[in-house]
């Protein structure tokens, strides 16, 4: 695995990008089609929901709702994904997981607060259906990959992601003229058209994978039931591997830190520091332009960066850092000087050690999960990762009913166990030779 080590670290992200071809090409090109849809909408989703009547204690059960939802949805994704192929999976699944409560999402400020509460938590249920079309997207993406490329794939990723800052603006002068709920509500219906094409487009531009075609045709007449008690020989494989249960361990953390950040770091600062809710979305705008530079620049320098305990203890502590920053921000009615300082602070930290922690948590899962089961493999991770974390959302929203800060010590307090672990990690003869 040493020369694959080599080759990857002395491409850079451009030569990656212009080496490009068939289904990789096709996953990174469409990305940013994310970021002119979905990630206008997130900056304010939990504010909306607070404007709508839900309660923040309820944006926190409906955040686990989601979580349980994702769930169920991981126990099947694996099987789904081997028997109606890796395309199939990623549009049929999109479709439901994105477009659908999208609409759900609009409609939800056409209807009082209870009925919303139910269309919100409707929405959620739907939008678990995302591990399908997760699971099967990273098939899709690393199955005709040369394995160096991996990191790299899901950095290009991750950056295209970010590319939505760009467009951040528009968010932000649609709320200044027309106030947040009609404005959101506009947001989420072009989330739905511009996602609607996404799925449309990847599904056209790829082919099925050599492997997607090999775990179709095995599982052709094979029952359900055969097909999930195949989990069990999954899991015995799982458990032979410390890299995946490192992996795994990693991303639950990440996963839970993600979750309760983009859900309650609007709410603290709009709600807690008086940031004006027109400015909501230039901080995660900067926070993306950083991360952009990030990934072109310092983080390429970090050594072996898919298989060292070094990056993901740099990761840990810059994050731990951010979340120590809104632990002790004083609370103001309209935010002065030293409460933007102290938030322009919290997203270059968090940009930083984010960007570190979100490629390795996906690039770990995909590096050590076995090549003839990666499918399963996968979404019995993302179902124990979203079992894992289904208490995160419901915490935080409790915490955040206290005090506004509160759900950033939980996010603090899960940083400080990933630091810790990853300095304890010990190098495994693992099948991927990682420390």
């Amino acid at each position: 695995m040493e020369p694959s080590r080599d080759q990857g670290s002395k491409t850079t992200l451009w030569q990656t990008l212009r080496s490009l071809e068939g289904n990789p090409r096709a996953c990174v090109l469409t990305e940013p089609m994310w970021g002119l849809s979905m990630n206008l909408c997130l900056p304010y989703a939990s504010v909306y929901m607070l404007a709508l009547g839900v309660s923040d204690a309820r944006i926190g059960l409906l955040t686990s709702a989601g979580l349980a939802a994702q769930m169920v949805w991981g126990v099947l994704a694996g099987v789904i994904t081997d028997r109606i192929g890796r395309r199939l999976s990623v549009a049929a699944f999109d479709l439901v997981a994105w477009s659908v409560p999208c609409l759900i999402w609009a409609g939800a400020s056409l209807v009082d607060a209870r009925r919303g509460f139910w269309l919100f938590l409707g929405a959620s249920v739907l939008s678990g259906a995302r591990q399908v079309a997760q699971n099967a997207w990273d098939c899709l993406l690393v199955e005709d990959a040369e394995r160096h490329q991996i990191p790299q794939l899901y950095s290009l990723i991750l950056v295209a992601g970010n590319l939505s800052a760009l467009f951040a603006p528009i968010a932000a002068l649609l709320v200044a003229q027309f106030s947040l709920v009609p404005a959101v509500r506009v947001l989420y219906l072009n989330a739905f058209v511009v996602m609607t094409a996404k799925l449309v487009i990847l599904y056209a531009a790829t082919r099925e994978t050599g492997m997607g075609q090999a775990r179709k045709a095995l599982s052709q007449g094979q029952p359900l039931w055969a097909a999930l008690a195949g989990y069990r020989e999954v899991l015995r494989v799982m458990r032979r591997s410390p890299g995946c249960l490192f992996s795994l361990f990693t991303m639950v953390l990440v996963a839970a830190v993600t979750t309760v950040r983009s859900t309650f770091w609007q709410v603290l600062a709009a709600g807690k520091l008086g940031l004006p809710e027109k400015l909501l979305p230039f901080f995660p705008m900067g926070g993306s332009v950083l991360a952009i530079f990030f990934y072109f620049t310092l983080i390429p320098r970090l050594p072996n960066a898919s298989h060292s305990r070094t990056p993901l203890a740099i990761g840990f502590a810059v994050c731990l850092a951010g979340q120590a920053l809104l632990l002790v921000a004083p609370p103001s009615d309209q935010a002065g000087p030293g409460a933007y300082l102290l938030l322009a602070a919290n997203v270059a930290l968090d940009s930083f050690g984010m960007a570190i922690l979100a490629m390795l948590a996906e690039a770990l899962v995909a590096l050590n999960a076995d090549e003839q089961e990666r499918a399963r493999v996968m979404a019995v991770q993302r179902t124990v990762v979203a079992l894992l974390i289904v208490p995160s959302g419901w915490l935080a929203g409790q915490l955040s009913s206290l005090d506004r800060a509160l759900p950033f010590a939980l996010t603090g307090s899960l940083l400080i166990v990933g630091l810790v672990a990853s300095l304890l990690r010990r190098p495994t003869p693992d099948r991927v030779g990682a420390d």
